[in-house]
């Protein structure tokens, strides 16, 4: 049975749980709390513990797909049977920043959407529109493009203005926004780079935005939330280290849920704009 959750869903769940919480998976076995063994079954145990823990103050969970690759096939299997453990109306986003030409694309969208069974998933847009098609295919399925990253290196190419005056992430906005529609597609926007959502939302007024950065990273969510919250909440606000490894005993999961919770109560405070 195949995982579908429509916008209105989504901005159901954001409304009821007063939540844009999303939770990154991002579990490194050599990570995990010393009590646990250095296994695919500990991987799961671990990931099952923290789900139980957050799953009523998150509206999503992101899993970066690399720290389940370098595993090799248990990668795929913890992937798998991670997802089964995250409720069905939780947003489930597959953080793979693939991008190829449309055979190859299809291919990946076969793998993430119907045999991991993703909701979402990352994508670099910079192949053009032949390489992002395949995935909008998939009726149902939602595809996240990079925007405006949150790492450092972003302003080597993202943010260089363009002979037209334009930036080049704005350049992307306006290109792809065509692609798609608010219904299917979102676009990463990186915390740290809060100054910038007003020029994004005004040419993605309505779409979702998924943004990294927020806790280890340093991004501010006051800003975050007052510069790209829309009426429909328009926000999925991850943090993923902060939570997971916000504790390394026994009470690991509950440590998780602590720091989730903070998350979720900033979030509350200024939540939906009325």
């Amino acid at each position: 049975m195949q995982r579908f959750i429509s916008r209105k869903e989504l901005i159901q769940q954001i409304k009821k749980k007063k939540s844009m919480l999303c939770v990154g998976l991002d579990t490194d076995m050599q990570k995990l709390p010393i009590h646990l063994a250095r296994n695919r079954k500990s991987v799961i145990d671990f990931n099952r513990s923290i789900i139980e823990q957050t799953q009523d103050l998150c509206v999503a969970y992101k899993l970066n797909t690399a720290f389940y690759e370098a595993m090799g096939e248990d990668g795929w299997w913890c992937m798998k049977n991670t997802v089964k453990l995250i409720p069905e109306d939780v947003f489930v986003i597959a953080d793979a920043k693939r991008a190829d030409v449309g055979n190859t694309a299809g291919l990946y969208a076969r793998a993430f959407y119907e045999d991991l069974d993703a909701n979402a998933i990352t994508l670099s847009p910079y192949m053009g529109k032949d390489s992002i098609t395949p995935f909008l295919e998939y009726e149902g399925k939602w595809t996240i493009l990079l925007a405006l990253t949150s790492n450092e290196g972003a302003k080597d190419f993202q943010t260089k203005r363009m002979k037209d005056g334009s930036i080049l992430y704005e350049k992307v906005l306006r290109t792809s926004k065509g692609w798609g529609s608010s219904h299917n597609t979102m676009y990463v926007t990186g915390a740290t780079k809060a100054d910038a959502f007003n020029r994004i939302r005004k040419i993605v007024p309505e779409h979702f935005l998924l943004v990294p950065g927020v806790g280890s990273q340093g991004g501010n969510m006051a800003e975050v939330m007052a510069n790209g919250a829309t009426n429909d909440g328009g926000l999925l606000i991850n943090a993923s280290r902060s939570i997971i490894y916000s504790g390394s005993g026994k009470d690991f999961a509950s440590e998780a849920r602590k720091e989730a919770l903070k998350l979720q109560n900033e979030m509350q405070s200024a939540f939906i704009k009325q």
